[in-house]
């Protein structure tokens, strides 16, 4: 279906706007955090809250804000993307090995060249790791959009039910859980050549 396309393109740049935003905040926050601890609790505390709302309930209240559009589907998906992106960054960046760290305070690096040099690089899987958990429940997140008005591949699922129209509601829904499946495989398989490679530099 000629409609597939499009819909699949505006699916991708609601989720991947929604992401970006989330990991553009959730990056330098999760590094704010290694040295706030009362901080730190406190704001999980608020995400593990918000992964609470139910999505609809989400899009209502963002849609009060931004309207029926596109932009109350990107708000949503960078609300529910900041607890696992926020999350795994946190515990890649506070999980290196306290030695490495101690033997580069020994030969004089600062705090920003520890962090950008030893914390950031040996974080980087397990920050991947947390977007790809956003990415896969944002493109599944990104398909109720259609209930506020937004675009992407929900219409094709919701259209082909209201018509009982099985072909078109596939023509959405297979779209999505391939697309899911992509960058799960996908991202996953950059994780596990970085581990490799870490494990290489370490032996």
């Amino acid at each position: 279906m000629s409609s597939i396309l499009p819909a699949m393109l505006t699916h991708l740049r609601i989720t991947f706007f929604g992401v970006l935003a989330a990991v553009l905040l959730g990056l330098p926050t999760a590094a704010f955090l290694i040295r706030h601890e009362r901080v730190r609790r406190t704001l999980f505390v608020i995400i593990d809250a918000i992964q609470t709302v139910p999505s609809l309930a989400m899009l209502t209240f963002v849609m009060l804000v931004f309207g029926l559009n596109d932009t109350t589907v990107i708000v949503a998906i960078f609300f529910y993307s900041l607890f696992p992106i926020i999350r795994n960054t946190y515990v890649g960046l506070t999980s290196v090995d306290k030695g490495t760290i101690r033997a580069g305070k020994g030969i004089g690096m600062t705090n920003l060249q520890i962090f950008s040099m030893i914390r950031f690089p040996l974080a980087v899987p397990m920050i991947l790791t947390g977007i790809r958990l956003a990415v896969v429940s944002a493109l599944g997140l990104a398909t109720t959009g259609v209930f506020i008005g937004a675009g992407g591949l929900g219409m094709l699922i919701w259209r082909g039910i209201q018509t009982r129209n099985m072909r078109m509601m596939l023509s959405g829904a297979i779209p999505v859980s391939l697309l899911a499946i992509l960058f799960e495989y996908a991202i996953g398989l950059i994780e596990k050549q970085l581990l490799k490679r870490q494990r290489r530099s370490n032996t």
